[in-house]
């Protein structure tokens, strides 16, 4: 009886742990010295820039290096963005999902464009396909309430948390980053929080 209980703990233990990690959008040493947090929406050109001009220099110089901790803050501006991040969250892996969170910035252009949210889904879900997730698995993210809920329930406590008036928002250990977004700049602020 007490090896079923203990095989009970340690599968429910398990089961949490991977539901915890699945929760969080983030990259790096945990334990690192810098954790970088930016709020976010998917349909935001400003983020996309951030991302693809600045996240990746991060990632070669600091995150690789186990220096600094990344984490992807959901704060959707609409309804595509957030379908976009149901999208992400498809992905248990956190690897995998920032492969799928920079194809989704590159090829932002081409899905956050017009009206139609079934036409937009749609081509978010071919970025989706490219990342190895299929329609089926994608369809169930975008009916999942409860995922729903979770990153509504994310935006909401941020804004109340960190004040947040426009996105990107980012924050270094904490500090709201008011400098401008410029790689040489950010590089500098890093390098005195290390």
């Amino acid at each position: 009886m007490i090896k079923l209980i203990h095989k009970i703990i340690f599968v429910f233990l398990i089961f949490f742990s991977i539901e915890v990690k699945s929760k969080e959008v983030g990259i790096g040493d945990v334990n690192s010295k810098v954790t970088i947090k930016v709020f976010s929406s998917l349909t935001c050109p400003a983020c996309a820039n951030f991302h693809s001009k600045i996240f990746y220099q991060i990632k070669e110089e600091f995150i690789d290096k186990g220096l600094v901790r990344f984490e992807h803050h959901p704060f959707p501006l609409d309804l595509a963005a957030l379908n976009a991040e149901m999208i992400v969250r498809c992905h248990v892996d956190n690897i995998k999902k920032f492969e799928l969170l920079g194809k989704i910035y590159e090829k932002q252009k081409l899905w956050a464009v017009g009206s139609d949210i079934n036409k937009i889904n749609d081509s978010i879900k071919k970025i989706g396909l490219e990342s190895n997730l299929n329609n089926k698995d994608m369809d169930n993210c975008l009916r999942d309430e409860k995922k729903q809920d979770e990153i509504l329930n994310q935006r909401i406590d941020a804004q109340k948390k960190y004040e947040i008036g426009s996105t990107p928002t980012i924050l270094i250990n904490e500090k709201k980053y008011k400098g401008r977004v410029e790689y040489s700049e950010f590089k500098k602020v890093l390098e005195k929080n290390l």
